[in-house]
């Protein structure tokens, strides 16, 4: 079994996160080693939704173009509701990890089922906890994974970013998607 490397930036608003990406991005990291995860909306005068067209994601709502442009940019992700948090949008490594957190039912006490997805692969539970808070309180996550020598990197990039934290996480347990 390979372990990877996780690097966690949290971000306090959309700008921030989206600028993150584009950075890493520039700067030659995979895609498919990326994550984002943030609340979908919060819009009580709007109607909120999306819908698939072939290859796209056509979000509504105040966050729209930030999670609809993102989703064409990404390799796959996962729009749901997550008690406590609502509308949850996460594209990315970090949504094969939820949907593989679900379908195996492996909830972990007082843990969101974001929270458990990072718990399950070895993320520690306070760092896990802050993590949810962060999201509960409209922030954003940006999660990159790969070799420790990637994440160096990655580490490097983003700590260039507006950032409010950003934590390295070492020899987190990989998560193989059902088929």
């Amino acid at each position: 079994m390979i372990h990877t490397d996780s690097v966690i930036a949290i971000f306090e608003d959309h700008e921030s996160a989206d600028a993150a990406i584009k950075e890493l991005a520039d700067a030659g990291f995979p895609i498919t080693h990326l994550s984002v995860v943030g609340q979908g909306y919060h819009s009580e005068e709007k109607v909120v939704g999306f819908y698939n067209s072939g290859d796209r994601i056509k979000f509504w709502g105040t966050r729209g173009a930030f999670w609809g442009g993102l989703w064409s940019f990404f390799f796959g992700g996962i729009f749901m509701t997550v008690p406590l948090f609502g509308p949850v949008v996460a594209l990315g490594y970090l949504a094969t990890l939820l949907v593989a957190t679900l379908e195996g039912a492996v909830v972990v006490g007082g843990l969101s089922a974001i929270g458990a997805a990072l718990y399950n692969i070895g993320i520690p539970k306070d760092s896990v906890i802050d993590y949810e808070t962060a999201l509960k309180t409209d922030g954003l996550l940006v999660m990159a994974h790969g070799t420790a020598a990637e994440m160096s990197r990655a580490k490097k990039v983003l700590s260039t970013t507006k950032h409010t934290r950003l934590d390295t996480h070492a020899n987190l347990k990989p998560v193989i998607a059902k088929a």
